[in-house]
């Protein structure tokens, strides 16, 4: 086969994989050498989609020994199956980058023979692009789950980042659906890569040539719409990577029916304006100061097609509100649905000087339409009253909301009541803060 039929073949079949953003790297190329990962890291283009396009993202196989029920590489799956040599892809990296077609490369493989033979085979392109094509540039490497931790330290030392694919949010949900797989094999590399960046970031402090291990830190994806667990087990389970594996990005993964099997949910489009929502709860998780039981709890266990998660969480946590702009904290800020990061600390700076009204917030940046519900200025509230919390709710919400709502598949996931009975997703996949 040609190169160009397998490039093509194989880069179709890594596309699902989302955890390939931007590197947040400090891998600086020398005078004479090809690439830089240093300050500007890696340029975005963009997929209908919204998926991130600006790597070489490619697999080095699609064959593989696994039998995952929702992945297109599976062994039963009836595929062309194709490999790409260490030197083809080493090769095909840097004259794509020469071409400026590409700023890194985003690099994954099924499991052939065993993950030790597939993880050497990946480290080998890795290493023949860095020493034999001496290329600097930004270098994403997925971990193959199972292979030996010195096949992970040396990949650590060439890559600018790793992965580890958590797959399914919750341990019974794995078993059934990837039985080759288990937690352990999963939570195994991320807890060594962990540990590993935290005793060379140790060593670099007494050792200034201690060799630099994935700067740009690690990162995992889940798919979302494969199994049944509801948006707060999702929520819980990503805090919980966060805070105790140091996570840079929690990837969320709509199910796309890309095969079939009597397990899987048969859905017309895959559920993307929740992907969206999961995505802007994990913002407010790590820039917000919220937690997961505060955006979700038993009684409403899933985030709201309707309004974005902050302005759900204000609507009902209403009796908070309004808060004066004028002498609420930054935490308190940062909590009032139009204000965002920025806009925050520029109120925080502004009001040091004079007290601030509609129009002085407006040109800072605020969303005017969305906070004006929730603050008031020098006593003053320019926000509508509202007998009901749904009218107030319709407020908030984005134009033409209610259309998407209605084209949106929201129940795939009833499928499973009859898979899995309730009493069996008690067996929470989730990673817990004291949890090592």
């Amino acid at each position: 086969m040609e190169l160009k039929d397998k490039i093509e073949l194989l880069a179709a079949a890594a596309k699902y994989d989302v955890s390939c953003s931007s590197s947040g790297s400090s891998r600086q190329g020398k005078k004479g050498e090809t690439g830089n990962a240093h300050l500007a890291g890696i340029c975005h283009s963009w997929s209908d989609d919204g998926r991130c396009i600006s790597l070489l993202k490619i697999l080095m196989t699609n064959q593989c020994i696994y039998d995952c029920k929702y992945c297109v590489n599976r062994v039963s799956n009836d595929t062309r199956r194709v490999m790409l040599t260490p030197d083809e892809l080493s090769f095909l990296t840097i004259n794509f980058y020469r071409r400026n077609y590409i700023e890194g490369l985003f690099l994954s493989s099924g499991v052939i023979r065993n993950p030790d033979y597939t993880m050497e085979r990946m480290i080998e392109t890795v290493r023949k692009l860095r020493c034999e094509y001496h290329f600097h540039g930004y270098i994403h490497l997925k971990a193959i789950p199972g292979c030996d931790p010195r096949l992970l330290i040396e990949a650590g030392r060439l890559a600018d980042r790793m992965s580890v694919n958590i797959e399914m949010p919750t341990g019974e949900s794995l078993k059934l659906l990837a039985p080759q797989k288990n937690k352990e094999s999963l939570i195994g590399p991320m807890r060594f890569i962990r540990d590993t960046i935290a005793e060379e970031r140790d060593s670099s402090r007494s050792f200034r040539s201690t060799p630099g291990f994935i700067p740009a830190g690690q990162t995992t994806q889940m798919i979302v719409g494969a199994s049944p667990e509801n948006d707060f087990r999702i929520l819980t389970l990503s805090e919980g990577l966060y805070r105790s594996y140091q996570m840079k990005r929690v990837y969320y993964s709509a199910y796309m029916p890309v095969v079939s099997h009597p397990m899987l949910p048969t859905v017309d489009k895959p559920p993307l304006l929740r992907e969206h929502r999961l995505y802007q709860a994990d913002w407010l998780l790590r820039f917000y100061g919220f937690s997961a039981d505060e955006l979700l709890d038993a009684d409403h266990p899933d985030l709201d097609c309707l309004v974005d998660p902050k302005s759900d969480w204000a609507v009902r946590n209403y009796d908070l509100f309004p808060v004066e702009i004028n002498t609420a904290d930054y935490e308190t800020l940062l909590r009032i649905p139009g204000i965002g990061v920025k806009s925050a600390g520029r109120i925080a700076s502004a009001r040091c000087v004079r007290a601030l009204d509609d129009t002085n917030l407006k040109k800072i940046g605020v969303v005017w339409k969305r906070a004006r519900h929730f603050v008031t200025c020098q006593g003053r509230y320019y926000g509508g009253y509202f007998r009901q919390m749904d009218q107030l709710k319709q407020e908030l919400m984005p134009y033409h909301a209610a259309k998407r709502l209605q084209t949106d598949d929201g129940e795939q996931l009833s499928f499973f009541q009859e898979i899995l009975p309730q009493s069996n997703l008690q067996n929470l996949f989730l990673v817990k803060a004291g949890e090592t």
